[in-house]
């Protein structure tokens, strides 16, 4: 037996969670046509640029620091420039640009790397990633409000 204050929460009816459901439904299709389309993306630059043994992956690197400053450009642009319709920021931030970066890769690239006695190479890789990713999100973001000062003046 149980007191009334140990009674659970009430639950959502059915209908209220079919409608929540069916409300993200448009949201999962762009984030999967995004991702789709970032991840084609993605590969078509590890085609042309493949990375040798035990060398630098340079296709991966330029793809992710890429990615970062795109990042950073479209974040100012859905936050101080115009305000974006609710699937632009799941479809082209989580799904393109989600799918065209590729930091699981660059975990990957990094293991095989070490495991391939390139140390060096690795850890560089791994520094330098970070490093230039973090500043290609800033270095974005600051160049598009610097232009948008610009044009506005």
């Amino acid at each position: 037996m149980t007191s009334p204050q140990a009674q659970s929460l009430p639950t959502a009816s059915r209908p209220a969670r079919r409608a929540a459901w069916r409300d993200q439904v448009p949201i999962v299709a762009v984030i999967a046509l995004g991702g789709a389309l970032g991840a084609c993306a993605r590969y078509a630059i590890a085609l042309r640029w493949p990375a040798g043994s035990g060398g630098f992956p340079w296709g991966t690197f330029a793809t992710n620091v890429g990615g970062c400053a795109v990042i950073g450009v479209f974040m100012v642009l859905i936050t101080d420039v115009w305000v974006a319709h609710r699937l632009v920021r799941p479809f082209f931030g989580t799904g393109v640009l989600g799918g065209f970066t590729t930091f699981s890769t660059y975990a990957v690239d990094i293991q095989r790397l070490i495991d391939g006695g390139h140390a060096r190479v690795g850890l560089a890789y791994l520094a330098a990633t970070l490093l230039a990713a973090l500043t290609a999100v800033w270095l974005g973001a600051t160049l598009a409000r610097r232009a948008l000062k610009w044009r506005q003046s």
